[in-house]
């Protein structure tokens, strides 16, 4: 047997296979031992920590939330203290119940005062209308021509007096004469063209009007001209 046929027949070398199992858990074993360098401690500690060891920072929001959760499953409130806030329910309850009392009572004064003021008034307009007849027949009285000094001194006397009780009730005459017409204090009963007059002018009083206060009382009978 020649040297080719030796080499034909020879077994062929076969290359060994490459192990990608044992390559991949020995980049994991470096991987794991470089995340494992050792930290130096800061002011001077003596002890050292990897980067597994350092606790992950909690944030702000659940430790919040803990609490809250905390305290919501807490320990139950005793007798004491839910008969503590009982009181103070209670207490609110019956300051809120008063001041609306207090309200309440404040309306009722001021409108009862206003409706005394009211009433008052209008019994007052009411007697004062009763002697304004008085007053009108005094009126014609003066009017009348009479010899009797005495008794026209005597009709004056009464009539000066009368005219100051009223003002002191308050009552004061209504101006008429030479005024312009006004029909919240004037009635007129009669018209009258003339030019020598001012338009809607007062030319002629029948009967006196009065008020009191500022409330009219009786209205002025009035002519008007033009």
């Amino acid at each position: 047997m020649n040297d080719e046929q030796k080499k034909d027949t020879a077994p062929e070398q076969v290359e060994p296979e490459k192990d990608d199992a044992a390559d991949k858990r020995k980049d994991e074993s470096a991987t794991s031992e470089k995340d494992k360098e050792v930290i130096e401690p800061e002011n001077g500690s003596s002890e050292a920590k990897t980067q597994e060891e350092i606790p992950e920072e909690v944030p702000e929001d659940s430790r919040e939330t803990g609490r809250k959760e905390k305290r919501r499953f807490g320990k139950k409130p005793s007798k004491e203290e839910e008969k503590i806030a009982s009181l103070e329910k209670e207490k609110a309850e019956l300051n809120d119940k008063f001041l609306r009392i207090c309200a309440e009572y404040d309306n009722f004064r001021r409108r009862s005062q206003k409706e005394k003021d009211a009433l008052y008034g209008d019994i007052k307009a009411s007697t004062v209308t009763q002697f304004l007849p008085v007053y009108d027949n005094l009126e014609r009285a003066l009017k009348q021509g009479t010899e009797d000094e005495a008794y026209r001194k005597g009709v004056e006397m009464i009539m000066t007096q009368f005219c100051s009780t009223m003002e002191k009730l308050g009552v004061t005459e209504i101006e008429c004469l030479g005024e312009k017409f006004d029909p919240t204090m004037h009635n007129a009963v009669m018209h009258v063209d003339d030019e020598e007059k001012g338009e809607n002018e007062i030319v002629e009083v029948f009967q006196k009007g009065f008020k009191l206060g500022d409330k009219v009382i009786r209205f002025a009978m009035v002519k008007v001209a033009n």
